[in-house]
């Protein structure tokens, strides 16, 4: 396993896109002071997850990504890919070749990415420890850093020396390993803590449930008992409607049958008087007729008698002058017609009489039906309501 190449994007002086190809064995980068050589070892430490700016020569993150020239402006983002050949399967994974990289935004937003698959810090930090690599291992040795394993203590020393046998791996494992199990042990005591809890509510919970079983038991039984009291009113309603229905075509039959014998009288009563009026108006017509005749017979006899009367009366005593005569005869037959127009005119008047009293039962035994009809008709409303 060797690292096989860097390429470096927007990452510190690396404005454009910057691509380091190493081989096996030693290689140098070599350029005067400012030129950004240890801008690349920053590099490879920010892309195994380098998370301090400080260890970067930096006062915060940011300051990473490329911050522009007087010719050129400053970059949204900085990039760092780190290819690994992974022929030997070094590499805990199933690539001859890997490929981890990191990308940096102004926002603060990073992530990182194994072959271009997005994954988390942590999955990049176990895929490294594994084969002894790592921005905490050895294998990174910047400025002053040895000159301070030459001054380190004896406990520096050792630490310096489990670095380099691989032993932080397992020391980071076995912590996050307590950590779990302090985490686990927090856990049962909670758990125990609740299970004691819940021993003592389960008693009276038992209780609880032995009374909302036998309430839900009594609530099935009243909504059986409802069910059927609700089925048997319903059939009693359904048989009244029926009843209802049978008696309301029975009153409507009734009462059509009854509105045609009202309608039947009623064409009978108007046809009456119509006939009782015609016959009236025939007669008043004829006694009117002859009452004029005497009027005017009696007329002339009135001035006849006038005229008898004035020569009767003159001085002269001229009995020769040629005047109509009123005869005794004359009176007589004149007192009979008008005896015969009298006796006429009683019998019309005693048959309009008759007609009245025939038109006045007719409109009573009317005025019965149109009653019958009315109550029949409210019955039959209120069957309806």
């Amino acid at each position: 396993m060797h690292l096989k190449s860097v390429t470096l994007k927007g990452f510190k002086s690396f404005a454009q896109s910057t691509t380091f190809a190493l081989e096996p064995g030693v290689t140098c980068i070599v350029g005067p002071n400012g030129s950004g050589k240890s801008n690349v070892v920053d590099a490879l430490a920010w892309v195994m997850g380098e998370q301090g700016a400080k260890t970067l020569r930096g006062g915060k993150m940011e300051d990473v990504i490329f911050a522009g020239t007087s010719t050129r402006g400053p970059l949204g983002r900085a990039e760092v890919q780190l290819t690994i050949d992974n022929t030997d399967g070094a590499l805990p994974i199933e690539y001859s070749e890997v490929t981890i990289a990191r990308t940096l935004f102004r926002n603060g937003a990073s992530e990182y990415a194994i072959n271009g698959q997005t994954c988390r810090l942590l999955d990049v930090q176990e895929l490294l420890s594994d084969s002894g690599l790592g921005r905490e291992m050895h294998v990174i040795i910047g400025q002053g850093r040895l000159d301070t394993v030459l001054q380190a203590s004896a406990e520096e020393r050792r630490g310096f020396i489990e670095e380099a046998a691989g032993i932080l791996k397992h020391r980071r494992r076995k912590e996050k390993t307590v950590r779990k199990l302090e985490a686990m042990e927090t856990n049962l005591t909670r758990l125990s803590d609740l299970a004691g809890e819940l021993r003592r509510q389960l008693k009276p919970l038992g209780k609880q449930a032995e009374i909302a079983r036998e309430a839900a038991t009594i609530a099935a039984v009243v909504r059986d008992a409802k069910a059927r009291l609700f089925a048997d009113e319903l059939v009693q309603l359904r048989r009244q409607l029926a009843d209802a229905a049978a008696a309301e075509s029975e009153r409507h039959t009734e009462r059509l049958m009854l509105q045609d014998q009202a309608d039947g009288i009623r064409m009978k009563v108007e046809r009456l008087e119509e006939e009782q009026r015609s016959e009236a108006v025939d007669r008043a017509r004829r006694v009117a007729f002859s009452l004029e005749q005497v009027q005017e017979r009696l007329r002339g006899l009135y001035t006849l008698a006038g005229q008898r009367l004035t020569l009767l009366a003159d001085d002269d005593g001229d009995t020769a002058a040629a005047v109509p005569t009123v005869t005794q005869s004359m009176i007589d037959d004149l007192r009979s017609e008008i005896d015969e127009i009298a006796g006429g005119l009683g019998d019309a008047q005693d048959a309009a009489a008759d007609a009245a009293r025939g038109v006045a039962r007719a409109r009573a035994d009317l005025d019965a039906l149109d009653a019958d009809i009315a109550a029949q008709s409210a019955l039959v409303s209120e069957h309806d309501m």
